[in-house]
């Protein structure tokens, strides 16, 4: 258990809410007595636990993974949900893994199961939480273990699958609360709630919209969790699609793919590992240019990655499809993200120069 560090987190009270459009709200008698024990790590899993607690279970415990090292003094840093749990006086659990096969997990696992049985626990809700848990563990609550998944089941099961979405060119995602087996989000799924990808979301700002759906969705399905159990739908392995862990090498821009393409490129892996592109001649080693924020526009009659032209609004550079993209935000090695104006000012870019 740990204690000992309190911050302010009340992410989801800085967003507007999102209503749950895919099935309708209950009306039966709503149960917010829950007995429930929470896991999950980053911020996407702690605008639910907030969201939790506002309607008012009984949160026994709050699993979540060792503090980690972060920032230029690489300081030991805890979890946004610790930080989260620990202000609401939240007992935390920490173990490095609950696997069966060695003596921590063991451990682990007893543990686990001592809260479950002298708390009464229903369920354990699990969001994003960065740990594998094992068969044991998802048996051990009576009603199981619930996923909050950030797509709309069976498409984009994995470790990306908000990136993906917008990679792809898809029009919507979702959230998809899932009853978690052992499998990679092969779970049957109790309720799915839609939400559009606009033609300016990045993957920071579709984060946010799905992190507060999928709290509000959390909420909702616990509210009448005996029917949506009684009601789960199997995932159609014929639709399954899977979101890849995203690399660094994906963010390299080819100009000669469509404007469309490169637009999403640069949307969906804005902030990591962000989108870049290479500068430099036959002799010297190209600069790698980090691309932050762009847009389509009109092109006009020159080759793939050839600027068109450098000005207050943008450096616009020829894609393959013979639109164009409008660079609005670049960054050089070693230096900070310029706006517009600021690269047009640094006079480095002009007509006529390729990116490769």
């Amino acid at each position: 258990m740990s204690g000992g560090i309190s911050t302010t987190h009340d992410r989801a009270a800085q967003h507007p809410r999102f209503r749950l459009q895919y099935l309708p709200v209950l009306n039966q008698n709503e149960n917010t007595d829950v007995n429930l024990i929470f896991a999950g790590t980053p911020e996407f899993a702690a605008t639910a636990l907030a969201d939790l607690i506002k309607a008012g279970h009984h949160i026994v415990a709050v699993y979540t993974q060792p503090d980690r090292p972060a920032g230029r003094g690489q300081k030991l840093t805890p979890s946004a949900v610790k930080q989260l749990a620990l202000e609401h006086q939240i007992p935390v659990y920490q173990p490095v893994h609950l696997k069966s096969s060695t003596p921590e997990g063991q451990a682990a696992q007893a543990e686990l199961a001592a809260l479950i049985d002298e708390h009464r626990v229903n369920v354990m809700v699990v969001a994003a939480y960065g740990l594998i848990l094992p068969q044991a563990v998802l048996d051990m609550p009576p009603q199981g273990c619930l996923n909050i998944h950030a797509s709309l089941l069976p498409r984009w099961r994995g470790a990306a699958p908000i990136h993906r979405s917008i990679l792809s060119g898809d029009a919507e995602t979702g959230i998809t609360i899932m009853q978690m087996d052992a499998g990679l989000d092969t779970g049957d799924m109790l309720y799915r709630a839609p939400l559009p990808i606009t033609n300016h979301d990045t993957s920071a700002t579709l984060h946010d919209r799905l992190a507060i759906q999928g709290g509000e969705a959390i909420v909702h399905t616990l509210a009448a969790l005996d029917h949506y159990q009684q009601h789960r739908i199997k995932q159609d392995d014929t639709q399954v699609t899977y979101a890849a862990k995203l690399t660094k090498a994906e963010g390299q821009i080819d100009w000669r793919q469509s404007a469309a393409q490169i637009d999403r490129t640069i949307r969906g892996l804005q902030p990591w590992p962000v989108a870049y592109t290479l500068m430099g001649n036959a002799t010297d080693t190209p600069d790698t240019l980090r691309i932050w924020s762009a847009a389509r526009t009109d092109g006009a009659s020159m080759a793939a990655g050839e600027i068109i032209d450098v000005t207050k609004d943008g450096v616009r550079v020829q894609c393959g499809d013979g639109q164009a993209i409008l660079i609005t935000s670049l960054q050089w090695p070693g230096g900070k993200a310029m706006s517009a104006t600021q690269i047009l000012q640094t006079q480095k870019l002009h007509a006529g120069q390729n990116f490769q």
